[in-house]
């Protein structure tokens, strides 16, 4: 009985959502003031509180310049109303760019989330490009479709035609729901990739950090959390996301967050 209260208590306290700060330096293409971004990934349309003010007050708190959501903001089994609630919100507040994940597609209706999205307020991204001004800064935002349903060589097409869509000279970011291909995102040259779908790994193991399965990746993902380093240096950030309820197993060692990463000018000494 006592094993079982505590793996309950465990359960719960890793239920509870956190915000977890980064930085990212970075030389050349900033010529303004340092830029905040928020990281909203794998919300699968969970609950949190009513209206979903839990979250929304999390992004508050950050004061994000942009809201970047990588994939499942919407889930293929859960109802679409929590993450209604969410984008209904944050919208108001910040600019917000999506992109689909693979429960989008399996839900059969990303057609209609994507219109609910863009109808919202939300910039859709599709194998697209467009251009954000922050703060004396100019964000090219990248996003392509989750590949669930497509051909690896059609998906690489897709990718080749949203970066076809930017310009060098500006700071260009790529918003893709999958971390495991990052071979193919080398063959770009983005300054920044977030994605999402590893769910932190479900269960993280303590003290050394790392996750132990995943979606696609299996047993200890190489991509679950966190800063890595693709084959031509490219920084991506992989989120942690915010699945509860819509998962099958419990998080452990592995809090629900939204993630906020501060992009700043490298100073002499960095360079």
């Amino acid at each position: 009985m006592g094993l079982v209260a505590c793996w309950s208590a465990l359960g719960i306290w890793f239920a509870v959502p956190v915000v977890e700060n980064h930085k990212l330096a970075v030389e050349g293409r900033l010529q303004g003031q340092s830029v905040r971004l928020a990281v909203v990934t794998d919300l699968h349309s969970c609950r949190y509180g009513e209206g979903q003010r839990g979250l929304v007050e999390m992004v508050e708190s950050g004061q994000p310049d942009i809201i970047l959501m990588v994939g499942d903001i919407f889930d293929d089994r859960l109802p679409d109303g929590p993450t209604q609630a969410f984008v209904t919100e944050i919208v108001k507040r910040y600019p917000c760019v999506y992109v689909t994940g693979n429960h989008e597609f399996w839900s059969d209706r990303v057609c209609g989330m994507k219109i609910w999205m863009a109808r919202a307020g939300v910039t859709v991204l599709q194998d697209d490009c467009r251009t954000f001004r922050v703060k004396g800064n100019v964000l090219d935002v990248c996003g392509v479709d989750d590949p669930t349903e497509m051909t690896d060589a059609y998906w690489t097409g897709l990718l080749k035609a949203a970066y076809a869509k930017s310009e060098s000279a500006h700071f260009r970011i790529l918003l893709t729901h999958r971390p495991e291909y990052p071979d193919v995102y080398a063959q770009f040259g983005y300054d920044l990739v977030l994605a999402g779908h590893a769910h932190g790994g479900q269960w993280r193991c303590p003290f050394v950090d790392f996750g132990t399965y995943s979606p696609d990746q299996h047993f200890f993902p190489r991509f679950s959390d966190g800063f890595y380093r693709l084959p031509n240096g490219t920084p991506m950030f992989v989120s942690r996301g915010l699945a509860r309820e819509s998962s099958p197993v419990p998080r452990f060692f592995n809090h629900p967050e939204i993630a906020f990463i501060d992009i700043e000018s490298k100073t002499e000494n960095e360079k």
